[in-house]
Order: C-alpha cells, then sequence, then structure tokens
C-alpha cells in the first residue's frame, strides 16, 4: 500500500502527534510519501489561469504541485492534516488546495481520484475542526473522492499534547487507532466506490461541458472531457 501524507504545517505539535498515531498504525504495510507545507509548497496562487485555459504543467509553480500530484495519483490512501487556525486548515494547506482548482470537476479532473480513499485529521484548541475539515474535503469531493474519514479533535485543555489529560489523550489515540483499523481491512486492490454527492456532481458538470462544447469545441476543458468520453457513455469509475 502507498500513502501520500500533506501536512498542514511543519510544526512538529499535537496534529504531528495524532498523524505520527496513525501512521504507526499502518508503517509495517505502507510505503509513505510525506509533504510538509509551506515547505513544499511555498508560493500562493497568481491566479493566472494558465492551468485552467493551456496547460498545468505551464503552471509558475509546476515543480511544486507536479510533484506532489505525481504522489497522490500513485497512492492507494491520501491523509490531510491541518490543526485548525481561526476555523479553518491552515493558509499554508489552503495555497496548496489553491494550485489543485484545475483538478476540479468542472475542469480537468484526474480520473484516478475517483477511485481514491482518504483520510483527513484536524485538531483545535475548542471549536473549528469541523470547519477546517470541511476546508479540505470540500476540494476532496470535487477531485472526484467519495471515501472519506474524518477524524477530528477539540482539546478542551493544552495544546501541548504532554499537557494534554491522560485520559483525553487515550480516548484520541483510540479513534486513530481504530481508524487505522479499517484502513488495513480495506482491500486495496478494488478501487472506493463513487457516491451518489459525486455523480452528481459529474452530471450536473458533464451538462455544462456539453454547453461549453457547442459554443466553443476547442475549449481546453471540453477537450479534456471529450478525450476521456466523459461527453459520450465512458465514466471515471468503474
Amino acid at each position: 500500500m502507498k500513502i501520500t501524507v500533506i501536512n498542514g504545517t511543519k510544526k512538529h505539535g499535537v496534529t504531528y502527534k495524532l498523524k505520527e498515531i496513525f501512521l504507526d498504525e499502518l508503517r509495517d504495510r505502507a510505503e509513505i510519501t510525506e509533504f510538509y507545507l509551506p515547505e513544499d509548497c511555498p508560493n500562493f496562487c497568481s491566479g493566472c489561469t494558465v492551468c485552467f485555459l493551456d496547460d498545468e504543467h505551464k503552471c509558475k509553480d509546476a515543480r511544486y504541485i507536479q510533484k506532489i500530484e505525481r504522489a497522490m495519483l500513485e497512492a492507494d490512501l491520501l491523509v490531510f492534516t491541518s490543526p485548525a487556525y481561526v476555523f479553518h486548515s491552515t493558509g499554508a494547506m489552503k495555497v496548496m488546495l489553491d494550485h489543485f482548482g484545475y483538478r476540479w470537476m468542472p475542469h480537468r479532473p484526474a480520473k484516478e481520484m475517483f477511485g481514491k480513499r482518504a483520510v483527513i485529521i484536524t485538531q483545535c484548541l475548542g471549536a473549528g475542526g469541523k470547519s477546517a475539515a470541511k476546508d479540505i474535503k470540500d476540494s476532496l469531493s470535487w477531485w472526484g473522492i467519495s471515501s472519506i474519514k474524518v477524524c477530528t479533535f477539540s482539546l478542551m485543555s493544552d495544546i501541548l499534547w504532554d499537557r494534554i489529560p491522560e485520559k483525553k489523550r487515550r480516548r484520541m489515540t483510540a479513534k486513530l487507532v481504530d481508524t487505522a483499523g479499517q484502513i488495513k481491512r480495506i482491500d486495496f486492490t478494488k478501487p472506493a466506490g463513487t457516491g451518489p454527492a459525486v455523480r452528481f456532481k459529474f452530471y450536473a458538470v458533464r451538462m455544462m461541458q456539453k454547453g461549453l462544447g457547442k459554443e466553443n469545441p476547442e475549449y481546453t476543458d471540453y477537450k479534456y472531457w471529450k478525450a476521456n468520453g466523459w461527453i459520450g457513455a465512458e465514466r471515471p469509475w468503474k
């Protein structure tokens, strides 16, 4: 099994500890590739739209983005981690997700993503863990991923792992170990199913692409959809 991990911060704090607890349950059977933000994606998306209108490889930050994308496409499991910063994921995580706007359903989603599985791990001192996870989940769903497990934690005590009450640490550890156990039982030779929400998005966008293709058959996104057979009878899921 191949796992690609996107860490929303390079700080080795509580989020890092939670991620390590989860991964420790899988290390004996997994090849793990990790990216730490912002180091591995240091620049803001400038909104130049070259990825939308022409070619994602012409992005000014393609050397970072394409490396991350290759690792995600090759992985069986994607893991995203982020502490909650003011009720949302880290700015570094948002920066990376912005760069993958061209992989959203209305543009050029990668067909491999429709069979992927993902785990999101977030934590916050009080509230905000769920909304931080939603920041990430929104992108994953629009990439085509349906199988997404979310582990979010409210510390309600301290932001240092060793100062969190032992009972609380045990509960968080148990949840992560249980989630890892669920992952172990998955047959990764079979792609994940594509759920109704993602299928609805696909069909809605398909109608849009057909309309755009009538207006301009050379439109970049329409040509991509047509080349994949999605305007016709082909679908990105099995």
